[in-house]
């Protein structure tokens, strides 16, 4: 099964080390890393900073482009009421058919803030558990969403798949 997971991490440099875990994990087969991004938001700095990994495992599946539109929204547009409302709404609207709810997408916006960091993993054949086991020491916090093989099909086909 297909899983997209966020990982939130207490410090800015958390989701770095733990996508240094991530890639041990998968080069280990414990999960089978289909991209990740990270974003870190050091302290003082007006919005966080983004690195897509493009993750070899499926090239060109185009999730680029879903990372620049899911951390565009979420991150980059004014934290203004009607403005950060509406920017979640179209983003739920692009994602609906991929399994991401409104809530979980708010979820994200809210728990993500200045001197913290998250990763964000599309994941396939993985067991997420064991995956959380090995983040030990590092404060975290998952929000996942499993996406059903029609939704990872969505995913892929709007956000540019093969």
């Amino acid at each position: 099964m297909t899983a997209f997971t966020v990982w939130k991490f207490d410090s800015p440099d958390g989701a770095d080390r733990a996508a240094q875990v991530l890639t041990r994990a998968a080069s280990e087969g414990m999960v089978k890393i289909l991209d990740h991004a990270v974003v870190s938001w050091p302290p003082g700095e007006a919005r966080p900073t983004t690195r897509h990994s493009h993750d070899e495992t499926v090239r060109g599946t185009g999730l680029g482009a879903f990372w620049g539109v899911l951390v565009g929204a979420l991150f980059f547009v004014p934290v203004v009421g009607g403005v950060a409302g509406a920017a979640i709404g179209a983003l739920a609207k692009a994602t609906e058919d991929t399994g991401i709810t409104k809530e979980q997408l708010q979820t994200i916006r809210t728990e993500v803030t200045e001197g913290t960091s998250a990763l964000f993993v599309v994941t396939e054949a993985g067991d997420l558990d064991r995956l959380g086991e090995r983040f030990h020491g590092l404060s975290k916090k998952l929000i996942a969403t499993n996406l059903t093989d029609a939704e990872r099909t969505v995913l892929l086909d709007t956000f540019g798949g093969r």
